[in-house]
């Protein structure tokens, strides 16, 4: 066997896996990110690359996956760049017109499973983006009666495109600003990721958000315009003992908190992420 064999050709999976990490070593998930852009280039699983190294890329995807690199380095998201982004058990398509699903975002997820509600609820879930929160609750809750909406047309078409994907097209996906298209409908739960990020906050410079729509992050000088606006208009659309929650930003909570107590909630809670920072923030309206 001769020694490029070996050490497999310059064409081969394996060298040009070694290449694009070395490409991407800026990043904490070069190599993971280096197998994404593979697998997307491939058409194929993780799997593949492990079982056939040696496989040589043609031309065609040489090119492609050059041109994958060179964007991740200055740093379009990962999820931009493959066209999609695993949540919960889905697999969720996204564009630049959304926010991409977090995986902590699942902890909202998680909490408001957890609470009592009726069998057959109605649930809203406010500025839907990708549908990932609506999408994950119907996955698990297949009798809840589950709207999402949003202001943005095109994120609206891509949540009924990842109904259709993952096959839980119960699920009923429309425009609204917030309340806006909602008529006199009631919910046991209203859901929301809402934008909370304040205006000149120095995270809008780093990272994957450089790349995603500001306005699905930003909301006023606090973060909590968006926030203080849902609160103040729920009593409206909220089943008596219904129930509101949102993910937020770390040090967010005191504020939101103070907001359900202002506008008669009861049960207020925080619920704190891996890292011990509390990220939802949910309460319960009785007062009608």
């Amino acid at each position: 066997m001769s020694t490029l064999s070996r050490a497999h050709s310059a064409h081969s999976i394996a060298e040009q896996l070694a290449k694009s990490k070395a490409q991407l070593q800026a990043f904490d998930s070069a190599g993971i990110d280096s197998r994404l852009l593979m697998c997307h280039v491939l058409h194929c699983e993780p799997v593949y690359l492990m079982t056939w190294p040696e496989k040589e890329l043609t031309e065609a995807q040489l090119c492609a996956l050059q041109q994958l690199v060179a964007k991740r380095k200055l740093g379009h998201p990962i999820a931009y760049l493959i066209g999609y982004r695993d949540f919960w058990s889905l697999r969720l398509q996204v564009s630049p017109a959304t926010l991409i699903p977090r995986p902590e975002t699942e902890l909202l997820v998680e909490t408001v499973l957890a609470l009592s509600l009726p069998q057959q609820a109605k649930v809203l879930d406010l500025g839907t983006g990708t549908g990932a929160i609506a999408l994950a609750l119907a996955s698990e809750k297949p009798k809840w009666h589950i709207t999402g909406i949003d202001k943005n047309t095109d994120a609206v078409a891509l949540a009924k495109q990842n109904a259709q994907l993952n096959k839980l097209t119960q699920v009923c996906f429309k425009h609204s600003d917030w309340f806006s298209n909602i008529g006199n409908e009631t919910f046991s739960l209203i859901v929301s990721n809402p934008p909370y990020v304040e205006d000149d906050s120095v995270y809008l410079q780093q990272g994957d958000v450089r790349f995603e729509p500001t306005s699905a992050l930003t909301s006023g000088p606090d973060g909590l315009d968006d926030i203080r606006l849902i609160i103040a208009k729920t009593k409206a659309y909220i089943a008596k003992e219904g129930w509101l929650a949102f993910e937020h930003g770390y040090q967010q909570a005191p504020g939101i908190q103070a907001l359900f107590t202002e506008h008669s909630f009861e049960q207020i809670h925080s619920v704190d992420d891996l890292n011990g920072h509390p990220r939802i923030t949910l309460g319960r309206y009785s007062a009608q």
